[in-house]
């Protein structure tokens, strides 16, 4: 029976920004540069160029100035557009489309296929939830992202800055960036709503403003896919705190005081303990070694399956939400509801409304809403259907009956839209991925710690407050990172949590355990990171791969001279 579409309604920007669908880092990237450059609205872009690969290439071809030599070798050079320059769709095949440039540098919003580069809202959720950071951090690492990745271009005269010492890329796109005009998309406004987790927000913002430390001393490719899995990993570990979160919240129809932004016991500045208190912690089991039969793999397949069996409660509780959404805009018109805002009703208004206070209006509303679903949900005998029949016979309230009633119907099938939304995100069986899965069929998930995660992390772990770049790097024992680890991200290697799937933990699990932290120590070899000078276990020590002072020496410029002997 098809649902009509008020009914299958599902998406609610005031608990997230992002659409369950799945997403791919290089466009959420290039969709977050065109909200970075006009302060959280969308571009509106005018341009006459097609975006065909041989456009492109003519382009190069024909700035002999900027890419000398390039004309000499049209194929080479077509090669080159196509597989370095350019993020395609269908790669390889006859319907290949461009996408969008890779996002090396910020203008390339302005080349965006917009029905093949969709991000779902990640974009926004990722600005959003920077720009609601507490302390101020929020616009002052959106300013920063600004700098890095809009720079080589004067917006005053429209030119690139030939000066600029750029990558032959991002010269590239900078060259077709200056026959392209654009401006904020003012007929859709911002929507802003407050972060349902604002230390999620937090973290997110203090590890890119930490991460950033290093563009000086990175190439500029390898620190953008340092920041696409960042971003990625961030979004994974909120959602993954959202999934356990929303389901609490509506179990005690009120919002959490916990969560008020003057009460969140996160502070991701501090190195012990950041996350504080915070009841709705989020703990993951890896298994580092990555070998699919080894004992520790089971602990992070249970440790991946406690999340995934929270994800049919979120749906239930994200629908009840939304329905109560559609209530509170009906109460709203009748001027039955008054939101603090004078517009929309806030989330904690909204959980407000599953109160004693409005049981009888809310009962109305929702008979009124199975009236008009039980007139589509007749057979050709008129007979009601066995799905809304079960559910009447349970003698619920109106409103739990509704929410009954759709998750019969739709409960299924965004369970499934959530699970590969979550391995997407996860960056399931790619590079920096959290989540692994055999590619045989019924393979259970577990999870991972790939390399290029770790190195990401590691970037972020061993930098510490102070100093005259806002930072600085310090040597870590190995105990000290899986702390680290453990406390700020809910990472487990070397030890089971209390909760999440598992209560105690046995001797051969230990055992398991002591193994993991041997494969943990094993990749840090592997990444360049561990230095063990003796058998002393305070010399063996995870050492930064860009060094950075805490304070300039003679020449004033210790930072630069550190960095640049390490990238060597």
């Amino acid at each position: 029976m098809p649902l009509s579409k008020r009914d299958k309604d599902f998406r609610l920007q005031k608990v997230n920004y992002l659409d369950f669908q799945f997403i791919e880092m290089d466009r959420v990237l290039t969709n977050f540069f065109g909200r970075v450059q006009f302060n959280g609205l969308t571009p509106r872009v005018q341009r006459k160029r097609s975006l065909e690969v041989a456009a492109f290439v003519d382009q190069i071809i024909q700035d002999r100035e900027g890419f000398e030599g390039f004309e000499r070798f049209p194929t080479a050079t077509h090669r080159w557009v196509e597989t370095h320059l350019l993020d395609m769709v269908n790669r390889g095949r006859a319907n290949a489309t461009v996408a969008a440039p890779r996002p090396l540098h910020g203008y390339t919003y302005r080349f965006r296929n917009v029905l093949h580069s969709r991000d779902y809202g990640a974009a926004q959720h990722i600005y959003e939830a920077i720009y609601a950071a507490r302390r101020d951090a929020g616009q002052a690492v959106i300013d920063q992202l600004k700098r890095f990745f809009f720079q080589g271009f004067d917006p005053l005269t429209g030119t690139a800055a030939t000066a600029a010492h750029m990558d032959v890329e991002t010269q590239a796109l900078l060259s077709f960036s200056v026959h392209v005009k654009d401006t904020a998309d003012e007929r859709f406004p911002r929507d802003c709503f407050p972060p349902t987790c604002i230390g999620g927000a937090d973290l997110l913002t203090e590890d890119v403003q930490r991460l950033l430390c290093y563009s000086p001393f990175v190439p500029r490719s390898v620190m953008v896919e340092y920041l696409k899995v960042l971003l990625s990993f961030h979004l994974a570990i909120y959602h993954l705190k959202l999934i356990k979160l929303v389901p609490r919240l509506v179990r005690g129809a009120k919002a959490d005081p916990t969560c008020h932004p003057r009460r969140c016991p996160m502070n991701p500045r501090v190195d012990k303990d950041p996350q504080g208190d915070c009841p709705y912690k989020v703990a993951i089991v890896l298994d580092v070694a990555g070998n699919p039969n080894s004992p520790v793999s089971s602990l992070a397949i249970r440790s991946f399956d406690a999340h995934l069996r929270r994800i049919t409660p979120f749906v239930k509780s994200y629908f009840s939400l939304r329905k109560l959404d559609e209530f509170s805009e009906d109460l709203r018109k009748l001027g039955k509801l008054h939101p603090s805002d004078g517009k929309t009703a806030s989330l904690a208004e909204l959980l407000a409304l599953l109160g004693e206070a409005y049981q009888s209006e809310r009962e109305r509303y929702f008979e009124y809403r199975m009236i008009s679903l039980a007139r589509d949900c007749t057979d050709d005998a008129g007979e009601l259907e066995p799905e809304l029949r079960r559910a009447q016979e349970m003698k619920l309230s109106a409103f739990d009956t509704y929410i009954e009633v759709l998750m019969k119907f739709r409960g299924e099938y965004h369970r499934a839209q959530l699970t590969s939304w979550l391995d997407s995100l996860l960056l399931k069986n790619r590079p920096g991925a959290l989540v692994a899965q055999q590619r045989t069929k019924g393979a259970p998930r577990r999870f991972i710690l790939d390399s290029r995660l770790l190195e990401v992390l590691l970037q972020v772990i061993v930098l510490r407050p102070g100093g005259v770049r806002g930072y600085h790097t310090a040597n870590l024992r190995v105990d000290e990172v899986l702390d680290a680890l453990r406390e700020r991200y809910g990472l487990y290697i070397d030890r089971l949590p209390d909760g999440d799937g598992f209560a105690g933990s046995t001797i051969a699990e230990r055992r398991a355990l002591r193994s993991n932290r041997e494969a943990f120590v094993g990749r840090l070899r592997e990444v360049g990171y561990f230095r063990d000078l003796s058998d002393a276990y305070v010399a063996q020590t995870v050492t930064p791969r860009y060094p950075i002072a805490k304070e300039t020496g003679a020449d004033g410029d210790t930072d630069h001279a550190h960095a640049g002997g390490a990238a060597q």
